[in-house]
């Protein structure tokens, strides 16, 4: 896998998704967005307007996330949400699964939750994020058949908000679930190019982050190798040690921990102690 500085600026969603963004915030994004030929800006619903003036004219997306961060909102307040941002200019939306319900296996409601955004959506592209810290393998895989029952056009695994960000072990396992007819989006914690590249080899083909800069300028002075398509330690990239284990179900960590025994890496490990 060799990218282009170019081809690798394209995978990223430029992200600011703090509370206190202030307008000048999301002047600077949306200007680095065009500097940098960003594929889009992820902003809260109330920049959307801005940051669709700001863009307009350009191939810069606008993208802006619906029921955020926890997915507990009522499906009809989010299709609302969805119908007003797109309205506003929003090219895309990422919305947050209802976590709850699939936990519960409630996965009816789940699946109509998505339908409600994606029959709102027009045509903006609708990102279904998974919020992968809080669910095990199995769940994972049946939150990415609903997404596709739905009509969602991209799986996405975190917020940034939850107990882990993006793996490159998620990514593959949704990129399975999924096939090739889906976009997976990986988001959460990807703050160098060695990450997004790893995250890419894996299966995705956007990246969501607030340090695209960096990683576009420390890919451009980098010489290429094979090598890092390996794990600095054996585990590194293993979900265990992404986790704030504070922020996740005890039965979810339970499952991690158990993985994590019988790991063939399970000396670097952080259950292991």
């Amino acid at each position: 896998m060799v990218l282009t500085v170019e081809e690798l600026a394209q995978t990223i969603d430029h992200t600011e998704l703090k509370a206190d963004a202030k307008q000048s915030k999301i002047k600077q994004l949306c200007e680095e967005a065009l500097s940098y030929n960003f594929a889009a800006v992820c902003i809260n619903a109330v920049h959307v307007e801005y940051a669709a003036e700001l863009l307009k004219d350009s191939a810069v997306k606008v993208c802006s996330v619906i029921g955020f961060p926890l997915g507990a909102t009522l499906s009809e307040v989010k299709a609302a949400e969805t119908r007003e941002v797109v309205k506003r200019g929003a090219h895309e939306v990422d919305m947050v699964i209802n976590v709850g319900a699939l936990r519960d296996e409630n996965y009816d409601l789940v699946r109509s939750d998505i339908e409600a955004v994606v029959a709102a959506s027009s045509d903006a592209h609708v990102k279904v994020i998974l919020e992968t810290g809080l669910l095990i393998d199995d769940q994972k895989r049946k939150a990415c058949y609903l997404c596709k029952e739905a009509g969602a056009d991209f799986v996405k695994t975190s917020t940034g908000f939850g107990p882990m960000g993006a793996t490159p072990y998620d990514v593959r396992l949704m990129r399975e679930a999924v096939g090739e007819s889906m976009g997976v989006k990986a988001a959460g914690g990807i703050r160098t190019f060695k990450e997004a590249l790893r995250l890419i080899d894996a299966g995705a083909n956007r990246i969501g982050t607030s340090s695209g800069i960096g990683i576009i300028e420390d890919y451009r002075w980098a010489q290429y190798s094979d090598s890092w398509m390996q794990p600095d330690k054996p585990c590194w990239t293993c979900p265990s040690r992404m986790a704030n284990i504070a922020k996740q179900p005890k039965e979810v960590y339970l499952w991690y921990k158990q993985r994590c025994l019988t790991c063939p890496d399970k000396d670097q490990n952080v259950f292991t102690d």
